[in-house]
């Protein structure tokens, strides 16, 4: 265990070394013509967030009772649901919502609401959650105990990534917002639906419980951003009227 936690930790520092030499300034992951917040809009939330919980404080001993107890449901049909909501990728995060929303979110079907949620991913992901993901450079809980992920398809990618906090669930949460917003009837379903998507990180062994938790906090200053901002405003409403034409 020390010998992986090592070259966990050397890997961990290449990596930060590597983010680090890119300079503040340059917008190197978001896409102004796409996106809808600039680096200098981003929430930051290294200075946002306090730090993870330390190894062997009382809240890390949390984390690791919520892993074991995720753990323990990866063969059940919430674990299935879990290694689902681990890709996000061309539509995942629409595809997750059209169950608790009532309608499908496809550019097809709702192609308003469907550029809505698309265009505010990287403002709720990445560039939200870089900054503290980049300082930390936390160890994520299948490296740490070197076990598998309910789905290994990012896994590679992600093991020098840090872990605190969770960007797949910070984006899960600001869509529930947002949707919410949208379809206020449906709010209950689609705020639980959100939720879930945080608690899979921890099942699929992606994150520990309070890199979910803070993921929440930043993707609710993300929304709460996103709505002083003109476009995503515009958009927004598009949204709204496209939902109304539903029900007539």
């Amino acid at each position: 265990m020390k010998k992986v936690l090592l070259s966990l930790c050397i890997s961990s520092l290449f990596s930060f070394s590597a983010l680090a030499a890119i300079p503040a300034g340059d917008d190197v992951t978001t896409k102004p013509d796409l996106y809808y917040l600039t680096n200098e809009q981003a929430i930051d939330s290294l200075a946002l967030l306090p730090p993870p919980p330390e190894v062997g404080s009382i809240q890390f001993l949390n984390d690791q009772a919520m892993y074991e107890k995720g753990r323990m449901l990866r063969s059940t049909e919430r674990g299935k649901l879990a290694a689902a909501d681990a890709d996000l990728a061309s539509g995942g995060v629409a595809t997750a919502f059209s169950g608790a929303f009532g309608h499908p979110i496809t550019a097809k079907d709702s192609p308003e609401i469907y550029k809505l949620l698309t265009n505010m991913i990287e403002d709720a992901g990445d560039l939200a959650t870089r900054s503290a993901k980049m300082h930390y450079m936390r160890v994520r809980p299948f490296a740490f105990y070197g076990v598998a992920t309910c789905n290994t398809k990012d896994q590679q990618k992600l093991s020098t990534n840090g872990s605190y906090p969770s960007g797949h669930t910070a984006i899960g949460w600001a869509s529930a917002l947002v949707l919410s917003e949208i379809n206020p009837q449906h709010q209950d379903q689609i705020l639980k639906r959100g939720f879930e998507l945080g608690q899979s990180r921890v099942i699929c062994g992606y994150h520990w419980q309070s890199d979910v938790d803070a993921a929440r906090v930043v993707g609710s200053s993300v929304v709460a951003t996103l709505h002083s901002n003109a476009e995503f405003q515009k958009q927004l409403q598009k949204a709204k009227d496209e939902f109304a034409s539903f029900k007539k």
